[in-house]
C-alpha cells in the first residue's frame, strides 16, 4: 500500500494489506519489535550489526462498523509517487497522505496512478487505525502492550533473528527456537505464530 525508501539504503517504512481467513487473528502475533543480527552488507569490514524493526498489525474495519470521521479534522497532502531509488512513478501528484489531526494518525497510499483510488484506500487505512485506537482505549491491558511495541531498543524485542555467529530464531515470549532462520525469513512463520496463540489461549483459561 505504501513504501518509503531510507536515504542510506533499504526500506524506512512499509504498509501492506494481507487478505485471508483469520488473517488478523494469526498475524497479530507479529506485532512488536523484531531484532536482526547479521553481517551488514553496508559495512566494508564485514562486522556484525544489530537492527530493529517495529511491526504494527491492524484489522481491516468491517464497513458495517461506524467510524465517525469529520472531514474538517483531516489534512490531505498529495505528492508524486516514488519508486526504487527515489524515481517518480508518474508526473502527477497521485500519491495521498492523510493526517487525522485530533489523533495525529498519518496514513499514506501511492499504489495506484489515480489520486482518487489512493485517497479511497488511505481512508480505509485511517478507519482501521481509528478503530484500533478505540479498541485500545477500552482495553488498557492491550494499550500497555502497544506501548511496549513502539519502544525500539535492546530488551524490548519479541523475537530475534540471528545470522551470525550462529543461526537461530528465538521468540522471547514463548521461548520457541528455530535453527532454520532462512526458512523463517522466507515466510515459514507457522510454528512461531501457533506457539504464541497457544500461549494466549492458556493464559485465558
Amino acid at each position: 500500500l505504501d513504501l518509503q525508501q531510507a536515504e542510506e539504503g533499504g526500506i524506512k517504512n512499509a504498509t501492506m494489506g494481507i487478505r485471508g481467513e483469520s488473517a488478523y487473528g494469526y498475524l497479530k502475533a507479529e506485532g512488536g519489535v523484531h531484532r536482526l543480527v547479521r553481517i551488514s552488507p553496508f559495512d566494508a569490514q564485514k562486522r556484525r550489526h544489530t537492527s530493529f524493526a517495529s511491526v504494527f498489525v491492524y484489522p481491516v474495519v468491517d464497513e458495517s462498523i461506524e467510524i465517525d470521521i469529520d472531514d474538517s479534522d483531516l489534512r490531505v497532502d498529495t505528492y508524486r509517487a516514488s519508486g526504487a531509488g527515489g524515481q517518480h512513478v508518474n508526473k502527477t501528484d497521485s500519491a495521498v497522505r492523510i493526517t487525522h489531526e485530533p489523533t495525529g494518525i498519518v496514513v499514506a497510499c501511492q499504489q495506484e496512478r489515480s489520486q482518487h483510488k489512493n485517497r479511497s484506500t488511505a481512508m480505509k487505512m485511517l478507519r482501521a487505525a481509528l478503530y484500533q485506537r478505540e479498541v485500545e482505549e477500552r482495553d488498557k491491558a492491550k494499550e500497555e502492550v502497544q506501548k511496549g511495541m513502539s519502544e525500539i531498543a535492546f530488551g524490548s524485542q519479541i523475537r530475534s533473528y540471528v545470522f551470525q555467529p550462529y543461526t537461530m530464531v528465538n521468540d522471547h515470549r514463548t521461548e520457541t527456537k528455530i535453527t532454520d532462520v532462512h526458512g523463517v525469513m522466507d515466510g515459514d512463520l507457522d510454528p512461531l505464530i501457533e506457539a504464541y496463540l497457544k500461549m494466549l489461549g492458556a493464559a485465558t483459561e
